[in-house]
């Protein structure tokens, strides 16, 4: 599974962050890039505290630290002419704190705790508004009455039954099937695929146990995936009504995601959430869940009719899609 990125912003300043399963890093990179001095995360590396402090870190979290390989380069520290990179690190200590990574997001992060200790290294004011910023994004992302919560509730109730809708009146009719529940299972899946890339039985023999919990791959979808596939059971509503094939069907939605997913990737979705008071982004504990869908739909039907309004516009060239037009022609 990708690593999912997010981004911390202190005065203006953009610092990256990815998740790695329950491990949080942050761009050491980019925190640099934000302070006016001149700081180095060499010299960082360079204090005899930053080792120890790395190095107790390692012996705690990382069952394959090579600690005897570390004493060697901590025994170092301190002379004029020591120097290490994290490179050294990573391949002779087998460090996991501190990583180098390139492309679009490309840098030296290291994991929260020894990110903080960095910052504090640079300032321990900066060091406190780094860590009030990323509590800020936690606090988003856990809390049980976030967006997050009431999309994925209002997709399933709304925009799911105007797709099963659409099935039982155009395809049900139609269908040779003996169980017109596997059209019902058909269709979703088309969906699921054009999003995610696998079907509902994927992802339950991947997931054996969220499976036996009643849980599926939409508990465990994203703000970005749970909008897109918002937008995606509407327009597959309206298709479902024309002639298109499911292959036909299938690709138009494929290619519909992937130009979705540019552009809410786009989107800080975290920032845009709406915050009602200190402790919560959506104050829930009031409101019946009527109000609390109301609050939500606000912003998410503004999406909503801005992708029925692009589907509206290419809804003729829907209906005589080929979806082999997009396909490299073979050079003369």
């Amino acid at each position: 599974m990708a690593n999912k990125h997010n981004i911390i912003t202190i005065d203006d300043h953009k610092i990256s962050m990815f998740s790695d399963g329950d491990k949080d890093f942050i761009c050491l990179t980019d925190i640099v890039k934000s302070q006016d001095g001149d700081f180095f995360i060499s010299d960082w590396l360079r204090n005899a505290n930053t080792l120890d402090y790395i190095g107790a870190w390692e012996q705690i979290y990382n069952p394959d630290f090579n600690y005897g390989e570390f004493a060697t380069i901590r025994s170092g520290a301190g002379s004029n002419s020591f120097k290490i990179s994290v490179k050294e690190l990573i391949d002779r200590a087998n460090v996991i704190s501190i990583r180098a990574t390139a492309g679009r997001y490309g840098g030296t992060y290291a994991h929260k705790d020894i990110a903080f200790n960095f910052c504090m290294w640079i300032s321990p004011v900066f060091q406190l508004y780094i860590v009030k910023e990323y509590q800020r994004l936690k606090e988003v992302e856990s809390n049980q009455y976030n967006l997050e919560w009431d999309v994925r509730r209002l997709m399933t109730k709304v925009n799911y039954a105007l797709h099963t809708d659409a099935v039982q009146k155009f395809v049900v009719p139609n269908s040779k099937k003996i169980d017109s529940k596997m059209e019902y299972a058909e269709e979703a899946d088309i969906l699921n695929m054009a999003l995610y890339g696998y079907t509902a039985k994927d992802w339950r023999l991947a997931n054996p146990e969220h499976s036996a919990n009643g849980k599926n791959m939409r508990d465990f979808s994203s703000i970005t995936d749970l909008l897109i596939m918002s937008n995606l059971e509407t327009i597959s509503a309206q298709l479902i009504q024309t002639q298109l094939t499911k292959q036909q069907r299938y690709a138009y939605l494929k290619k519909m995601a992937d130009e979705q997913r540019v552009q809410f990737d786009r989107i800080d979705i975290v920032k845009s959430i709406k915050k009602a008071k200190s402790d919560t982004y959506l104050n829930a504990e009031n409101l019946t869940h009527d109000e609390i869908e109301a609050e939500s739909k606000k912003d998410i039907l503004e999406a909503n009719r801005r992708a029925l309004s692009d589907f509206n516009k290419k809804l003729e060239k829907g209906l005589n899609f080929d979806p082999n037009a997009d396909k490299e022609k073979p050079a003369n």
